[in-house]
């Protein structure tokens, strides 16, 4: 990986959401994101200097509010954020990093062997073909889509008493009435929008968060993969074949 370019030093908010050596790791991950993470296009070359509080720490204080030792999926990963983030400020965490392409999952795995993150699993697929093969405690992403659509990829990833938390800008509640039906067809709770404050008299902006739980644990929703869906055709169509050769 290449040497990190014109990161700036942590801000004392820093301390507070990665303590202990973990800010150390904070810093490694900052140094490769403004490195590697620029030239690879994972974000913009304007990003570097707004690293700690635009991105680290504003992802990290997702943290405040994830329960102990849960297994979480961050859905559309991207460079990491917040996945790599939460991995490095939670150590009792268990994160699966879902993105698709190839190019954001490779620096992905790299910056995991370099940190060596032993609580990280990098997963390169579709949200929705994890449906029916995998669930997690909780489901988060920051900036991947618009509320409708992010609950129908996330939602059938939620374990029966888990929870989605969409990480998402201070208009986030404007997203919830046009979303309703697709939440509510899906069985899910009408969303709780939180905020999630800065470390006091850091000068750290708050997070917005959307929470979605299963209005009913016991009878969750899940859709079938497109490969499940098309072995149950066959399946279908196997016995009507058998019953016709009986009569």
């Amino acid at each position: 990986m290449k040497q990190p370019i014109d990161v700036p030093p942590p801000p004392p908010a820093a301390a507070v959401v990665f303590p202990g050596d973990r800010l150390v790791l904070a810093e490694q991950y900052a140094a490769l994101l403004a490195a590697d993470g620029v030239v690879r296009g994972l974000i913009g070359p304007r990003e570097a200097p707004r690293l700690w509080e635009r991105h680290l720490i504003n992802c990290a204080l997702l943290g405040a509010v994830l329960p102990q030792d849960a297994t979480v999926a961050d859905v559309g990963s991207g460079a990491g954020l917040p996945g790599l983030v939460l991995a490095i400020a939670r150590p009792d965490l268990r994160l699966t990093l879902v993105e698709p392409l190839l190019r954001r999952t490779t620096f992905l795995e790299e910056v995991v062997e370099a940190l060596a993150l032993t609580n990280v699993t990098v997963r390169r697929d579709r949200a929705d073909a994890l449906h029916g093969e995998a669930t997690f405690d909780v489901v988060t992403s920051r900036a991947v889509a618009p509320l409708d659509r992010l609950t129908s990829w996330c939602l059938p990833l939620v374990a029966p008493h888990g929870e989605m938390i969409a990480l998402k800008g201070s208009s986030v509640a404007d997203e919830v009435s046009p979303a309703l039906d697709v939440i509510r067809g899906l069985g899910g709770t009408e969303p709780q929008i939180e905020v999630v404050p800065g470390p006091e008299g850091a000068g750290i902006d708050a997070v917005h968060i959307a929470r979605i739980r299963w209005s009913d644990p016991s009878r969750t929703r899940v859709s079938l993969r497109p490969r499940d869906q098309a072995d149950r055709r066959r399946s279908a169509s196997a016995r009507s074949r058998n019953k016709r050769r009986k009569s």
